[in-house]
């Protein structure tokens, strides 16, 4: 498996170091990958995930907003009743 977020699709990127010499070399930026098990509420399964850590945030996120929805509906539902 590849080191690319699956949600995001972050991966692997190249670059230069530049020390104060200015001596070129090449070098790698990774990143920040997490092993996540996320809940999928379409299948109704935890699935296994590589998420970088704006993935991850970004989950939460998402999550915080499907509760806000819910309450919000929720509520007017009670209000009508």
């Amino acid at each position: 498996m590849s080191r690319q977020c699956q949600l995001t699709g972050k991966k692997v990127k190249s670059g230069n170091n530049r020390p104060f010499s200015l001596k070129i070399t090449k070098r790698t930026f990774r990143p920040n990958l997490f092993k996540k098990r996320v809940f999928n509420p379409i299948t109704g399964k935890v699935e296994k995930m590589k998420l970088s850590a704006k993935g991850i945030r970004t989950l939460k996120k998402w999550a915080r907003e499907g509760a806000a929805k819910a309450e919000a509906v929720e509520a007017k539902a009670t209000k009508k009743a």
